[in-house]
């Protein structure tokens, strides 16, 4: 979903008082949405004042501001070193053959969006993945499976 021009100054408006605005803006942006889009982009560099290399910059280095929407259901699987020392390369391999997807992509049909993260903070119950906002422990490739139809 496409915010307006309108909407997107009114979501700047909100939060321009802020200390370091931007974030709290992009945040808001994708809460509506899903998503921040190049559009949302060139609004957001104008109201600020800042370029939209600037803006783009801060999009696509924090992993959480997708360009596009997820899928309706989200898997993010931890990459960390902990996670990965209790099988979540293994875990990242059956995902990436279940869905087809590579790290970022989404199903052309929207149902299912595959990411890698560097960690949830959950390394005692490694391998952890979230799906659609809730973090799983000690997640196998049936655990997986399993989370996956249940949230589809």
């Amino acid at each position: 979903m496409r915010l307006s021009d309108e909407r997107l100054r009114a979501i700047v408006a909100e939060h321009r008082h802020e200390r370091g605005p931007l974030l709290p803006i992009l945040h808001a942006i994708l809460e509506e949405t899903g998503a921040v889009d190049g559009a949302a982009v060139d609004v957001v560099a104008y109201e600020l004042n800042l370029s939209r290399a600037e803006v783009h910059g801060v999009v696509t280095f924090y992993p959480d501001f997708r360009r596009t929407p997820a899928g309706a259901t989200h898997v993010r699987i931890c990459r960390a070193e902990a996670c990965q020392a209790l099988g979540a390369e293994a875990l990242w391999a059956h995902a990436r053959a279940r869905t087809g997807l590579d790290e970022g992509e989404t199903t052309e049909d929207g149902a299912v969006s595959l990411d890698r993260v560097y960690c949830f903070g959950n390394c005692a119950l490694g391998p952890s993945v979230e799906v659609n906002g809730t973090l799983h422990g000690r997640v196998t490739d049936e655990r997986l499976d399993a989370l996956m139809g249940a949230a589809s």
